[in-house]
């Protein structure tokens, strides 16, 4: 059985959000109003940091759970903006299922790879 990596893409998913709006609303705020530029030279790399991240799983997620084209560009043009990834957020669920619904199962619960007697 495969791994499922959408839950680790909505991780950084919040995780990156989380940065976007701390740059935006704290740090940028700081360093253009109070000229403590400090703030956005640490907050801007960990917010890049995270976004390449966020784009190496969201490429993963294309290609290992074969989400649609139309999702994947979805979910990255929400990324652009700070607050929508909360609101796609409670789509993850759903993803998450549909990707673990589509893994073969070995029928009734036991391992395909066992032969006779028990034997592995």
């Amino acid at each position: 059985m495969q791994r499922n990596p959408v839950p680790f893409l909505r991780k950084v998913n919040i995780a990156e959000a989380i940065s976007y709006v701390l740059l935006v609303g704290i740090a940028m705020p700081l360093k253009y109003i109070w000229d403590e530029p400090m703030a956005v030279k640490i907050l801007g790399w960990i917010h890049g940091l995270l976004f390449a991240v966020f784009g190496l799983a969201l490429v993963r997620v294309l290609f290992d759970a074969r989400w649609p084209l139309t999702r994947v560009i979805g979910v990255f043009l929400a990324s652009l903006l700070p607050v929508l990834p909360f609101f796609i957020d409670r789509y993850f669920p759903a993803w998450i299922a549909e990707f673990e619904a589509r893994q073969p199962r070995d029928g009734a619960g036991e391992a395909a790879d066992i032969g006779p007697a028990g034997e592995k």
